[in-house]
């Protein structure tokens, strides 16, 4: 399963420490106007290096893409791409070769097939997210033709935390520090948090909320491909995440159904719309044309630069203290992956809700 999609889809492959990270983006509509500046940014919001709290291996993470564009459109082929690694610290990692780091993939892994790569983690490295930014970033491309907007920010770090309601906020200063929070006062105690716990040879995890604005009503199936259950599905493939609630989500359980519904009211310009949106912008698995809001929970990083109890490959006790280059908190640079899933499953549904109707 190394492709997300149905109509719109992505096929990734590469390692950590392998030559490059790429994918093929296949169903991109013909016609879309390729920004590759827009494409780039969208991987610099995700590279490492981007500051004292992220982690300090530096990649350019320069995308080339290889096919599907000509003069500046998608030309309605497959669009292949690669990321080259460039900064790789291999000798990091030796240590690691025969045994298991703690809440990592490496058992699994070597249960599963038998062997894995060793050398950051290989194929369950969160590099390997490279891939779903490129394609995130095409989504994006096609999504703004359609003014269907995505933007995903730093709600929770440890037990520093924003109001829950999106809307007590200007999202536009999002991008304006580096835990990518639009609460100035909060962020800064969000980064005081984590250079604390960086300091400490420890990690510390947290909420990324993701509000899409302009999605029309109507996307998602009525039973097994449920539009929630989708976005519930593609952020929960990302690396690091335990959680995704979407609407009041877990919040509403303690609340009435008369205080919890959505009332249906008339709009002056012609139409139905809900009074309120406890909902998300989804009812019965299916986009209502209201916002859609949700939040996704990440675990702290596995690795951490102190020393844990382990086991070997052949079942021996040990001891563990990681080497390399590691991100003490994974949210700032995982805001642009949970934007580019969302935007992946998003085009993806309203190319399937085209063919729905003659």
């Amino acid at each position: 399963m190394n492709t997300f999609g149905t109509l719109f889809r992505l096929t990734t492959f590469g390692e950590s420490h392998g030559e490059a990270i790429g994918g093929v983006v296949d169903g991109m509509p013909a016609g879309i106007d390729i920004d590759m500046d827009f494409i780039q940014q969208e991987l610099n919001r995700r590279r490492p290096g981007q500051s004292s709290i992220t982690t300090s291996r530096q990649e350019a993470d320069q995308v080339e893409l290889l096919s599907g564009v000509f003069e500046g459109k998608s030309t309605g082929c497959p669009i292949g791409f690669i990321v080259r690694n460039t900064n790789q610290h291999s000798q990091d990692y030796e240590n690691m070769r025969c045994l298991f780091r703690p809440s990592h993939a490496d058992y699994t892994y070597h249960y599963k097939y038998g062997m894995r790569d060793h050398r950051g983690g290989g194929r369950s490295s969160a590099r390997i997210t490279i891939s779903r930014c490129v394609g995130g970033a095409l989504a994006k491309l096609a999504l703004r033709q359609l003014g269907i907007s995505i933007q995903a920010y730093t709600s929770q770090i440890g037990d520093i935390a924003l109001e829950r309601d999106y809307r007590l906020y200007d999202l536009s200063k999002t991008e304006t520090n580096a835990v990518r929070c639009p609460d100035v006062e909060k962020a800064a105690q969000m980064e005081e948090l984590v250079k604390k716990v960086k300091a400490e040879g420890d990690t510390i995890g947290g909420i990324i909320t993701c509000v899409i604005k302009g999605c029309p009503a109507g996307l998602g199936e009525p039973e097994f491909g449920k539009l929630h259950a989708a976005l519930g599905a593609a952020m929960l493939s990302i690396n690091a995440v335990k959680g995704f609630e979407y609407g009041e989500g877990f919040s509403g359980v303690t609340a009435r159904g008369s205080e919890q519904n959505d009332i249906f009211v008339s709009q002056a310009q012609g139409g139905v719309t809900t009074a309120t949106n406890r909902s998300g912008g989804i009812q019965g698995g299916i986009s209502n044309g209201q916002d859609i809001y949700f939040r996704v929970a990440f675990k702290p990083v596995a690795t951490i630069l102190t020393e844990q109890d382990t086991v070997d490959l052949e079942g021996n006790p040990t001891t563990l203290t990681a080497r390399g280059r590691h991100d003490p908190c994974v949210l700032p640079r995982a805001v642009p992956i949970v934007e580019a899933m969302a935007a992946l499953t998003v085009l993806d549904h309203f190319m399937l809700n085209k063919s729905t109707k003659l």
